[in-house]
């Protein structure tokens, strides 16, 4: 329970610290509903998975493309934050990198359409593209090397050509639901395996 002064009130530094976890919590619920219907679902939809009403999410983000680009935000950040925890907590830095690939899809669906809540504001769209390259490009690389030196996968794929790769795989997801690009993509993994030597 939160300090307080001697007015009663709770400090300043707990309010803030309040304030970013419900904005966190609202952020995850967006990333699953723009992941489950896209970036177009209706904010009543966000605002019940978030457990807050509609003034709050008004409050935080005036426009749609402003919750957008932060759930895209937030998404990279998780994503950048996965990479390491899942290298300490999987079996296997294959099973690591199986997971953060799942992550990565998540995010890739909501990526899809950022252009079209953005419109027009092409240098937005660059600048966060940008960001996204800067902050994953490197988490996969360490998965990547981390499989190769454990034997899991043939070394030689590079990261980014490998997450262009799952990019391209996830194209079509919104407009046909009986696509699934997780499936695709584990058969991309699978292809990466080291095959055992035929004697």
């Amino acid at each position: 329970m939160p300090t307080t002064g001697p007015a009663g009130e709770v400090p300043a530094r707990s309010k803030r610290a309040d304030a970013q976890r419900n904005q966190q919590t609202l952020l995850s619920a967006a990333a699953a509903v723009f992941v489950d219907s896209g970036v177009g679902a209706p904010i009543r939809e966000i605002a019940a998975r978030a457990g807050v009403g509609l003034g709050t999410i008004y409050r935080h983000f005036p426009t749609r493309a402003d919750l957008v680009v932060a759930v895209y935000r937030h998404q990279v950040e998780a994503c950048a934050e996965a990479g390491p925890s899942l290298l300490a907590s999987a079996d296997s830095p294959l099973a690591a990198l199986r997971q953060w690939t799942d992550l990565f899809v998540d995010f890739l669906v909501t990526k899809h359409g950022l252009a079209n809540a953005l419109q027009s504001d092409s240098s937005g769209f660059d600048a966060l593209h940008t960001y996204f390259l800067d902050r994953l490009v490197p988490v996969c690389g360490q998965l990547l090397d981390a499989a190769v030196n454990a034997g899991d996968i043939q070394p030689g794929t590079q990261a980014y050509e490998l997450m262009r790769g799952i990019g391209n795989l996830c194209i079509g997801r919104d407009s046909d639901p009986r696509y699934d690009p997780r499936r695709l993509v584990r058969l991309l993994l699978q292809g990466l395996q080291q095959q055992p030597q035929s004697s």
